[in-house]
């Protein structure tokens, strides 16, 4: 499917830096374009970003890689590795922003659709949202980080299993496994809920959300002994810091905070 589409792949608004990583002319498949320039626009990011929202254009999320684009290139291999590499880029500038990342997946999250969302920090869905590997049906091994981020959110177990046998997930499913953060109320559309829950996490205390992240980021591979040091030091700091000070201000003088100074 193509269409006559203009996109502008990165956008800068209320503090949401918008990323569209796959569009309708691209029959909703990975547009490297925007993954590219995304990419970019992560190293470049500046104080102005408060958290990062990734979404498609067109009837899904994303629905995978251009496999008709696999079929056509001369040498698979070496076409189908530049990809990963360049989607790699993208998925490891992802993990090393500090802001929050969202993810407004409306329709398929397929292949490295899939892997996307598994690297947002919160992702929005609806009831007709779904998910496959897509990997095996193409006699592919994932990509995008999937062996690494599924288990951590579903259980080694559960992730062989919907690895290996290109499981199809729906809303509902994903929500319960934390795949999905929730669902968006019926008839809403996911985009604009997910735009509002990053603009709403965009004026927040952005040095508590890195830390947030950061801490969660430790856990995954310190023992408990020493993250509790790691959350002493991570609260003494924020309470000496203007974040800190706002918000346990604001709160006894019973005001909304403001952490945009």
């Amino acid at each position: 499917m193509t269409t006559s589409e203009t996109v502008e792949y990165v956008t800068s608004t209320e503090g949401v830096l918008r990323i569209t990583i796959a569009t309708a002319a691209h029959g909703t498949s990975m547009d490297f374009a925007g993954i590219d320039a995304g990419t970019a626009a992560l190293r470049d990011r500046d104080s102005s970003v408060g958290a990062v929202l990734l979404t498609g254009t067109g009837a899904n999320f994303c629905a995978g890689g251009d496999v008709r684009g696999f079929a056509a290139a001369p040498e698979r291999g070496a076409h189908i590795r530049d990809l990963a590499t360049r989607l790699h880029d993208f998925v490891r500038e992802l993990d090393a922003t500090t802001v929050p990342i969202v993810a407004g997946v409306q329709g398929w999250a397929a292949g490295a659709g899939m892997s996307l969302v598994l690297a947002a920090d919160v992702a929005l869905g609806a009831a007709s949202t779904k998910f496959r590997p897509a990997y095996p049906g193409i006699g592919l091994s994932p990509d995008g980080g999937m062996s690494w981020t599924l288990p951590r959110v579903v259980g080694l177990g559960r992730a062989r299993e919907i690895l290996l046998t290109d499981a199809v997930i729906g809303a509902e499913e994903a929500v319960r496994l934390g795949i999905l953060s929730r669902l968006v109320d019926g008839g809403a559309d996911v985009r604009a809920a997910a735009f509002d829950l990053a603009r709403s996490l965009a004026s927040g205390p952005r040095s508590t959300h890195a830390s947030i992240k950061a801490l969660l980021r430790d856990s995954l591979s310190t023992s408990l002994d020493a993250q509790l040091d790691r959350e002493t030091d991570a609260i003494a700091t924020a309470a000496d810091s203007p974040t800190g000070r706002e918000g346990v201000d604001a709160f006894v003088q019973k005001r909304t905070p403001d952490y945009t100074s």
